[in-house]
């Protein structure tokens, strides 16, 4: 059981804590890239409880300030964008992408005031449709060659969604591999073609069997936890017969993401990110090793749960979740409708905003909740003594750091060991852009 105080430093994220020092550590999903399209592109953002605004300029540099203007205090996220760079309304004052103050207008002719000016500014770069930016100290670490940062923009797709509740409890959930036969439990099974881009509504590898089915009928998995370079490996054996096991494969990629099949050709990578201890986004990066993603349709679909312009839920507390007593007894077990976001939003927003493990009471399945704990715990530990925490790579160590490996497929009982990495292999080595096929 976990105490008070270990239950706080797992997971306070703000600038003077011991999670927020190890958090700062990665490079973080600050926007999708999607935010910064339009006449304006300027969004205030709040990251690891600190007030933020991201910005690209007219030469298209991208732009990450502290939001109060070093002058007075006042909110840069009303700025102008002119003159290469962000201007406060209130004074004139003009900084650039790198946070050096351009112009101090209203002082003197020949002041020199704007040379010792220089807002904090943190680096940002743009990746698999999503912008990121890095608020620790030193140099920022390197992006692994993971799958969805090496695949071109036409097989990746990004979206996120608001989450008010802890950071910690929205990623536990991704890294539990029994809710999934009941908390995504369907009653029926849908046809996986009509169901592009949902997740769970595909047919494992070598098989013709709904993975619903599967979720549905065999909702015993034996869970095999295995520490990795990326953090850990979770293997959810469903044994179906003496001849057949299902075999799905994911991972945490620590200290924020999971890594999980969405289909036999795709993958999501999602990480959770504090917004302050009481909220967070998640941040999901879709990759395809076979046709490019239908972006327009990816997003159709999410947009049906999710509002614009800071991806607010439409379902939630306030609506009870949209459910349906009726629908939990004749369609779906939860009674919370067909996106399993909702599923999951509930189940963590639940918990409360920030989760009393002092009360909780784990159990078996629950060991990738452990192991992952015990990381974090000994990753903070690791930076208050200044070492490198897990993940925070340099450049060689990054280029050497491919998948995850994940899976998900119908495999021999007795040699599932060997199956689920040839899977793995075997569709990587059909992507036209993947490492293994230009081998």
């Amino acid at each position: 059981m976990m105490s008070a105080e270990q239950n706080r430093l797992l997971t306070e994220s703000g600038p003077e804590t011991a999670g927020g020092a190890l958090l700062r550590c990665y490079w973080q999903p600050v926007a999708l890239a999607d935010e910064l399209q339009g006449e304006r592109p300027l969004r205030p953002v709040k990251l690891l409880g600190q007030e933020l605004v991201l910005f690209r300029d007219e030469a298209g540099r991208l732009g990450l300030l502290d939001r109060d203007c070093p002058h007075r205090n006042a909110d840069l996220a009303f700025g102008r964008l002119e003159h290469g760079g962000l201007r406060c309304p209130f004074h004139g004052w003009l900084f650039d992408a790198t946070g050096q103050c351009l112009e101090t207008p209203a002082e003197p002719e020949g002041s020199t005031l704007c040379q010792r000016i220089r807002q904090a500014s943190y680096p940002v770069v743009e990746r698999s449709g999503v912008i990121w930016g890095y608020l620790g100290k030193g140099a920022p670490p390197a992006f692994p060659a993971f799958d969805c940062f090496e695949a071109p923009d036409t097989h990746v797709f990004a979206f996120k969604g608001l989450i008010s509740c802890n950071w910690v409890q929205a990623l536990e959930v991704g890294i539990d591999p029994a809710h999934a036969s009941f908390l995504h439990r369907f009653f029926e099974d849908a046809d996986a073609a009509a169901n592009y881009g949902r997740q769970f509504r595909a047919t494992s590898a070598d098989s013709d069997l709904p993975m619903t089915t599967v979720l549905r009928e065999y909702p015993r998995p034996v869970i095999e936890v295995e520490a990795t370079q990326h953090g850990l490996r979770l293997t959810a054996l469903r044994r179906i017969n003496e001849a057949k096991t299902h075999v799905r494969v994911t991972g945490l990629v620590f200290p924020q993401a999971f890594h999980i099949p969405l289909s036999g050709e795709m993958t999501i990578t999602q990480w959770h990110v504090p917004v302050d201890d009481t909220h967070c986004y998640w941040y999901a990066i879709f990759t395809s090793f076979a046709a490019p993603v239908d972006k327009a349709e990816m997003r159709r679909q999410r947009l049906e749960t999710y509002s614009l312009p800071d991806y607010i839920p439409k379902f939630g507390a306030h609506n009870r979740y949209g459910f349906n007593p009726t629908e939990q007894r004749t369609s779906t077990y939860t009674g919370m409708g067909q996106d399993i976001n909702v599923h999951d939003q509930w189940a963590v927003e639940s918990q409360g905003a920030i989760q009393d493990r002092r009360r909780e009471h784990l159990a078996t399945t629950d060991k990738a909740i452990v192991a992952f704990r015990r990381m974090m715990f000994a990753a903070m530990k690791a930076v208050e003594a200044g070492e490198r925490p897990p993940m925070a790579l340099d450049d060689a160590a990054a280029r050497r750091l491919h998948g995850p490996a994940t899976m998900d497929g119908m495999g021999p009982t007795e040699g599932w060991q060997d199956y689920w990495p040839e899977v793995d292999r075997r569709r990587r080595a059909n992507a036209p852009w993947s490492r293994l096929a230009a081998e």
